[in-house]
């Protein structure tokens, strides 16, 4: 028996039909929250089940296939005891995985921090990691400055 080639096509999904959108949308989050049963993401998305069983073999984010797997940090954290453990316990509650850690000695009370992440899993975007991540008191600056 012969394989069949598949043809795909990258379209902005402004230009779909709801449905496949919705189709997307909810194969996301059953790939982020395992509890999650395809009725409760069909519910969150507001498609129904039949919609989203007819397109889910067909739709896929695009991000599935140029996900980053490894970031690199550098942060510029305030010199004082708990703010790098802070940073380091964010990471891992969202499911980030820390690879590296290399830290400098502070200078006029500045320490220069980098930390490799391996991405894959992970519960938040980078854009939204990053955001996040510069809020956490005594974290002065946060810079991505590679991915692969």
């Amino acid at each position: 028996m012969a394989t069949q080639k598949k043809d795909f096509l990258l379209v902005n999904k402004d230009i779909l039909p709801e449905a496949i959108v919705k189709t997307a949308l909810a194969k996301e989050l059953l790939a982020k929250f395992d509890a999650l049963t395809v009725n409760e993401a069909c519910e969150r998305v507001g498609i129904s089940r039949s919609a989203f069983y007819k397109y889910k073999d067909g739709v896929f984010p695009f991000y599935e296939a140029s996900k980053v797997k490894i970031i690199t940090l550098s942060l510029l954290l305030v010199d004082r005891a708990g703010v790098l453990s802070d940073v380091l316990n964010y990471i891992a509650s969202v499911k980030g995985n820390i690879l590296t850690i290399n830290q400098g000695i502070p200078l006029q009370g500045i320490a220069n921090v980098s930390i490799s992440i391996e991405t894959e899993g992970m519960e938040e975007t980078v854009e939204s990691l990053l955001s996040n991540m510069s809020e956490i008191d005594g974290v002065c600056k946060v810079e991505l400055i590679a991915k692969n």
